[in-house]
Formats: structure tokens, sequence, C-alpha cells
């Protein structure tokens, strides 16, 4: 088979990589089949969800940085997407993922046949360069430090001093960056995809990943409620950062305006969500108690929402709140 066009689309917590995707597929020329690899670090599956929207051949890797877990389930994820025989794949780690060990993965003996390795692009938010919560993680600067194409999104929400220090950090990188870019709405330029790579140096040496019991571990299986069940939870922990998810039946609908209240109020990282509503399907996305919101074509869909901090949030109260603004199920309504 041919080599497959690859690139790794990274970026930290909120920088919009799953928005710039969603803006690649919408202008992907139309006679090609592209595939996705998902990495999310909460356990439901949100991004997935959205991106199936758009007609993409979709993997996930839940529950963990796409590098923790570079073994087993990373390899299984790529082989299925390659069978599909795609015309480009792109793997989308999470955004507290470090993107070294992909890239070696994808550029060892196993894939240099089957994968053609291009531009890894970061994705970042210009306000973040003013903020140490950010600067000082490891892992926003390696992302940094290993992308060919470094991208500045939300400029629309930026001033002049923070697009200058994003300016004044990148340039500063050494080998220099193929590309600088700055964009709305992770509205990336296709044709940056087919930059070359080049081999990059990380910062850190990665060495606070390595525990042995996420290396070579079997695939989760998807997600499934049982019969009568009305939702499942989901926690996990990592990299100074926790999450807690659930995954609700199809049948429970979620009361919008309560909803879109609850997020605006959370003073979490990150909050993401698929969520089944008396107004229809509607993807929300949380940014600094920012809520922005899309309506899906989707039907009969089980919601996913993902909080994810640097703090252990009360997660049984937020559950308690989730509940009381389900309407009704499709079967007592």
């Amino acid at each position: 088979m041919k080599r497959i066009p690859t690139n790794i689309i990274t970026g930290f917590l909120g920088a919009g990589k799953t928005t710039a995707i969603l803006s690649l597929l919408a202008r992907k020329p139309e006679n090609e089949k592209w595939a996705i690899l998902i990495n999310e670090f909460g356990n439901v599956g949100v991004d997935g969800a959205i991106l199936e929207q758009q007609g993409a051949i979709i993997k996930e890797i839940p529950g963990g940085c796409m590098c923790c877990v570079a073994g087993l389930p990373m390899s299984v994820g790529i082989n299925a997407l390659l069978a599909q025989k795609p015309d480009r794949l792109l793997l989308e780690p999470t955004g507290l993922g470090h993107p070294k060990e992909v890239i070696k993965k994808l550029t060892s003996g196993v894939y240099k046949d089957y994968v053609d390795l291009r531009a890894t692009i970061t994705l970042v938010d210009p306000r973040h360069f003013a903020d140490s919560f950010y600067t000082n993680n490891e892992n926003f600067q390696d992302q940094l430090a290993l992308a060919d194409v470094v991208v500045a999104n939300k400029i629309d929400q930026c001033d002049d001093y923070d697009l200058f220090t994003f300016q004044s950090a990148v340039e500063q990188a050494e080998p220099k960056k193929a590309l600088i870019g700055e964009v709305e709405l992770g509205k990336l330029e296709l044709e940056w995809l087919d930059i070359p790579r080049i081999e990059r140096q990380a910062q850190h040496s990665h060495h606070h990943h390595h525990d042995d019991h996420h290396h070579d571990i079997a695939p989760e299986p998807e997600i499934e409620l049982l019969p009568g069940q009305q939702f499942i939870r989901k926690e996990n922990h990592g990299q100074g950062f926790h999450s807690c998810g659930w995954f609700f039946a199809a049948d429970q609908r979620f009361e919008f305006s309560k909803l879109f209240s609850l997020f605006s109020s959370l003073n979490a990282n990150r909050v993401k969500a698929v969520v089944n509503t008396e107004n229809g399907c509607f993807a929300f996305n949380v940014v600094n108690q920012v809520v922005s919101v899309n309506e899906l074509s989707l039907d009969g869909f089980e919601s996913r929402i993902e909080v994810i901090d640097s703090e252990v949030l009360p997660w049984d109260e937020l559950e308690q709140i989730l509940r009381s603004i389900i309407l009704y199920s499709e079967d007592n309504k």
C-alpha cells in the first residue's frame, strides 16, 4: 500500500484542536477519505462523537495521554485505520499528552513503509503565554518544542500584547519553525498539512509518564449501559490533572438553559460535552467559563459530559445537579 500522509495535531487543554480538525474536514477534497485517531484524557469519548458528524473514520483511545498508551492500544488504533486505506491520517493526542512517543512510534520500522509523517501542528491560545500555569507545564513546553508548525488560535479574542508575547516566544525556537500562523476558529490551511517534518528535540525526558501499568495493555472496551441503567460515571487522574465523565442513556433529555448555566458557572480548566436536550443534540465546549455551543444532527445518541481540572472537584455534587436537570426519559415523558 502507499504511504499515508499523516499529521499529529497537538495543543494544550482548550487550544481548539477538535475545532481545527472539524474545520479541516469541512474543507477536505470531496474525493478523499480521512481517518482520525483521537486520544482523550477522559474516558467517555466526547471528541469522537463530535468528529463522527463530518464523516471521517474515527478510532478512539480514551483514559490517558496517547504516549502513555503508546503500546498496544495505539498500535491497534493505527492498524485499524490504516486497514481502511485512508487518503490522510490525523492523530489528535489529549491536551495533556506529550507528542514525543507518538512521533517515535510513527517513525519506527513498524510504520515507516505505511506512514508518511509530515508536519506536527501545535495550536496555542496566545493568552496562555502570560500565564505560568501553562508556560511552566512540561507538556505545554514540549508540544511547542516538537512542533513544525505553531498556530496561534482564537486571535479574535486576543489583544496586541498577547500576540506579541506569542510571537516573541515562538520565534526563539531552534531549529526555526517551518511556519508560524495566526487563525480564528481553528481554521488551519489545508496546505499546512503537507509541510515536511524535521527532527526536533523535546526539552524534557518524558520519564514522568512511564509507569509500567500504562504500557502494552489491551484497549478498553466501549462503554455500554446495562438494561435499565441511566448513566455511567468514569474518573481519571494523571499529570497533575483530574477528570470525571458521565455517559447518559440516549433516552435522557437535559434542560438546555439549566445545562448552559451550569457549564458557565463551573470553574474548571476544561468542560466538553455532547448532550441530548429538549431542543435537540448539542456540543458544548467550555474554556475559562466561556461556553460555545454547536447543534449536531444526532438521533438516539448517548450524552457524554467531561470535566477536567487540576484539582479534585466535588464530583458527587456535580452529578446530583446533572441528574436534577434531566427533564425526562423517552419512556416516561
